[in-house]
């Protein structure tokens, strides 16, 4: 079987970043099952994240360099199957297949290995030169688990190290096997299901002679009796022929055992798994002959209870916000004070244009700093110990019943509340979710979540002129709104949701170095499009307001501004500042009025219309630029013309209705 050229050619991340490599590894597995951790113990501090183009799936790459020699490590994602439901499960086969890494580390949990040896097994089909490293022995151990990683070996054909990654423990003998099986290049070996099966695999197979893909014969046969679709497309297209008999061969087999072909192949490979975990595993039974309660049963007791478990994610959610909107706000208010003694922090009229560009920039600069400081590093901090102690899919579960409501799973919980803080990591967070339909709606959704800077003019506009009950009213009004409006772009974006399948690890106390790296890595991808985005975008608009440019924007949006919202003309050119940061809408306002008393120039409807339109209307200019680099351009120019229309039809009703009694 030839590989096609032009895939053969596809890199996922840029390979001048690490030149002369010897040898390229992947690291494959389940989701938390220590792959990080195992990554980190392997590569130190010199990683990549990079993208795999064409695709929002994010990929770490590091380098070790050891006995000698250089090695290329890939941090696949961590996914249960090779079938197509998600990005990252196509991404990660298409790498193992596409890219011919000269290894690749199958990362298992030592204390669910029937459970990972479900994906050993199709990893084995794939047929890459395979090595396989038990991972948390220790836990599996205080578990009462023993694994003998000797018969694990030879009952797969496959090099197996035990280790405890989070610890080092193992690394240095991983690193020798992984030498050994480069330099070695093993056969790979073939694992047997049952009769029938096996029979109609060799059917396809004697058919696939002429059909040319990147994949191997035998995983191509198997793929072709499961019905995957990519697999399908890819084969159809050269010979329909192996596809109508290979679909036949499938009913074959739904017709023996009553079951649809794919649950067939997975009983198949379980059956497998079970076998060899009953030859390798011994488990010690209590003195008391009772099995003992782990921290993690006593744990989940709470954690899944029907009330306490939403009562503790509650609890959790609201320690996040109260960082946003009270110990963030506070740092924040605290580093833009501090600044303010080096720079005007409002915008300048009159003066050089040296000194107004200077001036942009530096509140450009500001923003950027108030915004990543006291808000993006510490949520992304308490992000990573929630999710590396494992309490992450708890609340994931918990919350993926009323998720649905809106074509989405309990994941989507991460984005919508990091968007209270800032809408440009809640957008990119939104790589968690499986298929792009989801990412997509997800990301839209975040970006009607007021976050920190349009909560600063909800606060400054209505709660400190109108009151806090109608502040918090625009809260309540936003929630139903993104309810409605998701309901309808469930029913509206092409595509398919998939179901919440998600490991539930043992908790555990996370891993320093792990949570920082994580940190980092999530922060430095923001910093390059956050303070670009805010330093230009600040200089340009205050140079073309100091020089009148912006003030013909009035005039030509004053039918909308004064007939339809009901508002000054002035408020034209506050809301153009506010694409570049929402909270220059107040402090444009301020300037242009020449008061901050908002009350004694305008009626307490029009600071709520405009709370209201601050609110809903286009994402900031960082904001704009994340969805274009992980949706692209076409999908963000929508959800921006989107919003911008949802927040007019909302705030001219909004006005008429308020006007009737206020």
């Amino acid at each position: 079987m030839n590989g096609c050229d032009e895939c053969n050619k596809r890199s996922p991340i840029d390979r001048s970043k690490i030149k002369n490599t010897e040898f390229t590894i992947a690291l494959a597995g389940n989701a938390n099952v220590g792959k990080s951790a195992t990554f980190n113990q392997l590569t130190g501090v010199d990683q990549i994240i990079g993208n795999w183009p064409g695709k929002t799936v994010e990929l770490a790459e590091g380098l070790l360099q050891y006995k000698g020699h250089r090695i290329r490590v890939i941090d696949l994602p961590g996914i249960y199957s090779f079938t197509t439901y998600s990005m990252e499960e196509l991404v990660s086969r298409e790498f193992i297949a596409l890219e011919h890494p000269d290894a690749v580390i199958n990362v298992v949990d030592a204390s669910a290995l029937e459970r990972n040896l479900f994906f050993t097994i199709q990893l084995i089909e794939l047929a890459p030169s395979l090595l396989i490293a038990v991972n948390q022995i220790d836990l599996a151990e205080k578990k009462g688990i023993t694994v003998d990683t000797k018969k694990l070996s030879e009952l797969l054909g496959i090099p197996v190290v035990p280790t405890v990654a989070i610890k080092g423990k193992g690394i240095s003998s991983l690193t020798d096997a992984i030498l050994n099986l480069v330099s070695a290049s093993p056969v790979p070996p073939v694992l047997q299901y049952g009769k029938e099966v096996e029979e109609r695999i060799a059917q396809i197979i004697s058919q696939l002679g002429a059909v040319k893909t990147a994949y191997p014969v035998r995983w191509t046969a198997i793929k072709l009796l499961e019905r995957d679709p990519e697999i399908v497309k890819i084969v159809g297209a050269q010979n329909s022929q192996v596809v109508e008999t290979a679909d036949t061969l499938a009913k074959e087999i739904e017709t023996m055992h009553g079951e649809p072909v794919c649950v067939v192949m997975s009983a198949e490979r379980y059956l497998i798994a079970d076998r060899i975990v009953s030859e390798v595993i011994k488990i010690r039974t209590p003195v008391d002959g009772k099995p003992k309660k782990s921290l993690t049963d006593w744990l989940d007791q709470v954690a899944l209870h029907p009330i306490l478990g939403y009562l503790t994610v509650i609890a959790v959610i609201g320690g996040l916000l109260v960082w946003t909107f009270l110990i963030g706000a506070q740092i924040s208010s605290f580093l833009t004070s501090f600044l303010s003694h080096f720079e005007r922090y409002e915008p300048v009229i009159n003066g050089s244009l040296l000194n107004i560009l200077w001036n942009g920039a530096f509140s450009g600069f500001v923003a950027g700093v108030t915004l990543i400081i006291p808000y993006v590093l510490p949520f992304y901090l308490i992000l990573a110990v929630i999710e590396d102690s494992g309490y992450l899919t708890r609340i994931s579960v918990m919350l993926d019943r009323g998720m649905h409501k809106l074509g989405l799973h309990g994941k989507a919980i991460i984005p919508l509340i990091l968007g209270y803080g800032c809408s440009v990591p809640a957008c990119m967070s939104c790589r968690i979710m499986e298929s792009p339909k989801q990412k997509l709606l997800t990301a839209f959704l975040v970006t009607l979540v007021p976050c920190t800077a349009r909560t600063i003019v909800i606060l400054g506009l209505v709660a400190t002129f109108v009151n806090i009950w109608w502040a918090l009213a625009l809260y309540a009004f936003d929630i139903i709104l993104i309810i409605v409006v998701g309901r309808i772009a469930f029913k509206a974006v092409p595509g398919e949701s998939v179901g919440l399948i998600m490991e539930m690890p043992d908790y555990h106390v996370p891993s320093l170095s792990v949570i920082l790296k994580q940190t980092w890595a999530r922060t430095r991808s923001l910093i390059w499009i956050v303070f670009p985005a805010y330093i230009v975008g600040s200089a340009v608009l205050q140079a073309f307001y100091a020089a009148g440019l912006l003030n013909p924007v009035n005039t030509w949006l004053s039918p909308i501004t004064t007939l339809w919202l009901g508002l000054p003309a002035v408020v034209g050119i506050t809301l153009i500042f506010g694409i570049v940061r929402k909270e220059l809408t107040i402090l444009t306002l301020a300037v242009l009025l020449g008061t901050t008393n908002f009350a004694s120039v305008m009626t307490p409807v029009q600071l709520i219309v405009l709370a209201l339109v601050t609110m809903l209307y286009i994402p900031c200019i960082s904001t704009i630029l994340v969805l274009a680099s992980e949706f692209g351009w076409r999908k963000s120019l929508s959800i921006t013309g989107i919003e911008i229309v949802l927040a007019l039809i909302v705030g001219g009703i909004m006005y008429r209705v308020l006007s009737l009694f206020m």
